[in-house]
């Protein structure tokens, strides 16, 4: 594992209606050391308290994927659209040329938490989109967001896939990035992960290093590692829920 990232390192914004903790550089929290891997640039996880949200605010040229883990967004924008993303739905916004939205807390009586993404686009000055869907989990590694939309997927414009995994207690699966980056963020659960070992650019020993354990919100990247091998113990009592990202190698 090339980077580590624990969910109480985070950077972190209180507005008293808002409280977010942020993965990367965001906002008034700024730190060199993690300004994003490859294209994601943002994971903020956003917790908002009932009946508030995100007045109307402009974007440009970014893919904001929104992942719910409690409640339910209430979404409005400048293209017309006008929804209601509730837990485990996933929205894809492609703000492009530019478009205008505001995002509020559905509910007067419980928080809503959720996951913002931004991921920068291949493309600038497209059209705005929109999509939402809910992807049924399928096997340990289900695609959610990919470059063409295929499997019934969410479509951004980036050669970058976003994929949830989940795995039951017993359960390994190994994740080989093939000379790409890759980002993996904890929802839930634990999980220990290791990464195979390289002795030099040509040979790899089927060894591999320390194994590290990841907990909610805790993340790690890969960027000259080639893969990741992540095991949840038997007696772990909660299955593992978390989100992979497959990115462009960075140069």
């Amino acid at each position: 594992m090339d980077y580590i990232r624990r969910a109480n390192e985070r950077g972190q914004a209180d507005f008293g209606w808002l409280n977010s903790r942020h993965s990367f550089s965001f906002g008034n929290y700024y730190d060199p050391r993690h300004m994003g891997l490859s294209v994601l640039r943002v994971i903020n996880d956003d917790v908002v308290s009932p009946g508030a949200g995100f007045d109307t605010h402009g974007h440009r040229d970014m893919e904001i994927i929104s992942y719910i883990l409690e409640g339910s967004i209430e979404h409005q924008d400048s293209m017309g659209h006008k929804h209601r993303i509730d837990a485990g739905e996933v929205q894809r916004m492609s703000a492009g040329s530019g478009v205008m939205h505001s995002e509020y807390n559905a509910s007067n009586d419980a928080s809503l938490r959720f996951l913002q993404i931004w991921i920068t686009p291949n493309q600038h000055g497209i059209e705005p989109g929109y999509e939402q869907k809910t992807i049924a989990q399928q096997g340990k590694l289900t695609e959610l967001v990919t470059p063409d939309g295929r499997n019934g997927t969410l479509m951004m414009h980036q050669d970058a896939v976003i994929s949830r995994i989940q795995l039951e207690p017993g359960e390994q699966i190994m994740l080989d990035n093939q000379s790409r980056s890759g980002y993996l963020h904890i929802i839930s659960g634990t999980v220990e992960a290791s990464s195979p070992e390289q002795t030099n650019n040509t040979e790899q020993t089927t060894n591999t290093e320390q194994a590290i354990n990841l907990a909610a919100a805790d993340a790690v990247g890969l960027i000259d590692s080639q893969a990741l091998q992540l095991s949840v113990a038997d007696q772990q009592a909660e299955p593992l829920i978390a989100l992979w990202f497959d990115l462009p190698a960075v140069s």
